[in-house]
C-alpha cells in the first residue's frame, strides 16, 4: 500500500497542475498598450481578429446543466465554467468570487460576505438577493433538488428544517443590501468557505429558473454570471459556450468559444483529439494510460477525492446477511484493478480516500486502516469461510446476480474483472449490464438493481462529504443503507469541530464499513490529455475543469 500511494505521489508531482494550468492565482490586469490605435484601425483589427477556439468533450450529455437540480461531475464542469459562487476553489485554494471578502464573527456563527458589482449576463445587475433566491431555490421542497440533503452540512440556520418542509422565512440568510450577505450558522463550521464554492450554492435569477431544469439548456431562456454563456445546445451532440461580455472579470477571459462535445465513448473521443479535433478530454482508454503517462506531457494525473465503488441493494433478500457482503468484498482483489487501469488509482479498504488531514494532522486514509479487508486477493480463504458459514459453499446455491454499470469502456474492464475474481474465488455467478449514462442515473435512483456501479467525490474538503451520503433520506444513498447510530454519529460530526469533529467520523466509517452496504474498490484519480495549445487552464480538488484563465496559444 506505501508504495502505491507512494507511486501515486511520484505521477503528481511529475505532473504538477501549477505546470499545466499556470497556476490558480488571480489573473492580473492587462498592460497598458504602448500607441492608441485610431477607430479605422481598431475596426480593421477587430475584423481580422481570429476567435479563440477551444474543443473539448465532456463526455456524456448531462442530465441537467441547472446548479440547483445537478447532480454529476458532467453538469458540474459546465457549471463550474458558465456560473460564479461566492467562492471558487482552484487545486484546493479557495478564492474570492463574487464575493470579495467575508468577515466570520467572534463566535462563528455569523459570516457576512461584501459582494462585488457585477452583472448577469443579460447585463441586469446581480445582488445579494440572488443568492437568497437561488440557496432558497435548492432548499425548497417543491424543487425536488436531488442536492437539497447538503443543506444538512451547512449548518445555516433553519436550512434543514427549510428542506423538510418548514418556512423558507425563518431561514438564517438574509440580504443586508445589495452588495452584502449575511448568513447564520447552529454550529461554528471549518469547511463552509469552501463548500460555497460548490456548485449548488451558485445565485440563480428569480422569474428565471424552472423546477425541470429546462431553461438552463435553452440559449434563449439561460442567464448565468460565469465567464462564459450557453449559445447553442444539441442533445446527444454537444453545446457551445461564447464568452459571457457581462462577466465581472471578462477583460481576463481569453476564450472566446467553447465547443463542447458529448462522446462517451473514450476511444471515439481519443481519435478525435489525435486527428486535431479535440483539444481537452477529461479520459482516454484505459489500454493507452501507461504510455501516454511514459511518453505525453500533455497528459495529466491527479489524485481525487473521491471513491469508486459496488452498491448492494439492501432492500432485497438477496443481500440480506452481512457474512455474503462482506465475502464478497473479500475476493476482490483491488490491487490487481487498478495496476489492470494503471492511471493512478489508490485501491480502497474504507470509504474515505486519501488526502483529508484530521484535527492531530494525520491523514484520515492511513489512520483509518482496512477494517479487517484487504488490497490484494489475500484474503479469499477468509471469504470462502463467510460464504460457507452463510449456507453457499463455494457459492453452491446462491443465485445468479447482475452488476449494473453505466456505459464505458473502463467501468466494463472492471466489472469484467469482478465478474471473473467472483466466479474463480467464490463460485458465484454473476452476469454484467450496461445503460447509457442518463437511463442509468435513473434506474438506480429507482432501486432497479441487484449491484450496481457508483462512485462519489467529495463537494467540500471535510470526510463528511464522502459518508455523508449514506444517511437515511439522502437520494444518493443507493444502497439505502439505514442504521440510526450511523446517523446519529454524522450528526454529531456534523454539530462538533477539531478533534471531536473527526473522532465521530472515524466512529461512523468503521461502523459503515464492518456492515458492508457497499464494496469501495479503489480512490479516484483524475486524468485528462489537454493540447500543448490551450494554457492556463486550472482545476478543482473536486474534479471541475475550470477554463475560466485558460488561453489558446497557437
Amino acid at each position: 500500500m506505501k508504495k502505491l500511494l507512494a507511486l501515486l505521489l511520484v505521477i503528481s508531482l511529475a505532473f504538477p497542475l501549477a505546470a499545466c494550468a499556470g497556476g490558480g492565482t488571480e489573473s492580473g490586469s492587462q498592460e497598458e498598450p504602448a500607441e492608441v490605435a485610431t477607430e479605422a484601425e481598431s475596426a480593421v483589427e477587430t475584423e481580422e481578429a481570429v476567435p479563440a477556439v477551444l474543443n473539448w468533450n465532456i463526455g456524456a450529455d448531462p442530465k441537467t446543466i441547472d446548479p440547483t437540480l445537478n447532480g454529476a461531475t458532467d453538469g458540474g464542469d459546465v457549471i463550474n465554467n458558465t456560473f460564479e459562487g461566492l467562492t471558487r476553489e482552484r487545486s484546493g485554494v479557495v478564492y474570492p468570487g463574487i464575493a470579495e471578502s467575508w468577515d466570520i464573527s467572534e463566535d462563528g456563527l455569523t459570516i457576512t460576505f461584501h459582494l462585488r458589482e457585477s452583472n448577469w449576463s443579460d447585463g441586469t445587475p446581480l445582488t445579494a438577493n440572488d443568492f437568497v433566491y437561488g440557496w432558497k431555490r435548492g432548499m425548497d421542497p417543491a424543487t425536488a433538488s436531488e442536492y437539497a440533503w447538503i443543506w444538512h452540512y451547512t449548518n445555516i440556520v433553519g436550512a434543514e428544517a427549510a428542506v423538510e418542509g418548514a418556512s423558507l422565512d425563518e431561514v438564517g440568510i438574509k440580504a443586508v443590501d445589495d452588495q452584502t450577505l449575511e448568513v447564520q450558522l447552529i454550529a461554528p463550521t471549518d469547511y463552509i468557505i469552501s463548500l460555497l464554492s460548490f456548485y449548488h450554492f451558485m445565485p440563480i435569477k428569480e422569474g428565471v429558473a424552472d423546477n425541470e431544469g429546462i431553461w438552463a439548456k435553452d440559449p434563449a431562456q439561460a442567464v448565468c454570471n460565469g465567464a462564459f454563456k450557453l449559445s447553442d445546445y444539441s442533445i446527444g451532440e454537444g453545446l457551445q459556450l461564447v464568452k459571457n461580455e457581462e462577466y465581472w472579470n471578462a477583460e481576463n477571459v481569453k476564450i472566446d468559444v467553447i465547443n463542447g462535445k458529448f462522446i462517451e465513448e473514450a476511444s471515439t473521443a481519443y481519435q478525435a483529439y489525435q486527428a486535431g479535433d479535440l483539444d481537452y478530454l477529461p479520459s482516454v482508454p484505459a489500454a493507452e494510460i501507461p504510455k501516454l503517462i511514459a511518453e505525453n506531457p500533455n497528459f495529466y494525473v491527479f489524485p481525487l477525492l473521491g471513491t469508486y465503488y459496488y452498491n448492494f441493494n439492501l432492500d432485497l433478500d438477496l443481500w440480506s446477511d452481512a457474512k455474503v457482503r462482506k465475502a464478497i468484498a473479500l475476493a476482490i482483489d483491488r490491487e490487481q484493478i487498478t495496476e489492470t487501469l494503471a492511471s493512478g488509482q489508490v485501491p480502497a479498504g474504507g470509504f474515505v480516500p486519501p488526502g483529508f488531514t484530521d484535527a492531530d494532522g494525520n491523514d484520515f486514509f492511513e489512520t483509518a486502516g482496512m477494517y479487517g479487508f484487504a488490497t490484494d486477493g489475500s484474503k479469499v480463504e477468509d471469504a470462502q469461510a463467510l460464504l460457507a458459514e452463510a449456507g453457499y459453499p463455494m457459492g453452491e446455491g446462491f443465485p445468479e446476480f447482475t452488476i449494473l454499470y453505466n456505459t464505458s469502456e473502463s467501468h466494463k474492464l472492471v466489472a469484467e474483472m469482478v465478474q471473473e475474481m467472483l466466479k474463480t474465488n467464490l463460485g458465484l455467478k454473476v452476469k454484467l449490464a450496461n445503460q447509457e449514462w442518463a437511463v442509468f442515473q435513473d434506474t438506480r435512483k429507482e432501486g432497479d438493481f441487484e449491484v450496481c456501479r457508483g462512485g462519489w467525490l467529495t463537494d467540500f474538503m471535510d470526510p463528511m462529504g464522502l459518508l455523508g451520503i449514506f444517511k437515511q433520506g439522502i437520494p444518493y444513498n443507493t444502497p439505502n443503507y439505514n442504521n440510526p447510530e450511523f446517523d446519529a454519529l454524522m450528526d454529531k460530526a456534523s454539530a462538533s469541530t477539531g478533534k471531536e469533529h473527526f473522532d465521530y467520523l472515524y466512529q461512523a466509517q468503521e461502523m459503515f464499513m464492518n456492515e458492508v452496504p457497499v464494496i469501495p474498490i479503489y480512490h479516484y484519480s483524475d486524468t485528462m490529455l489537454v493540447s500543448e495549445k490551450v494554457v492556463g487552464w486550472d482545476r478543482s480538488v473536486l474534479s471541475a475543469v475550470d477554463f475560466t484563465t485558460a488561453e489558446i496559444v497557437e
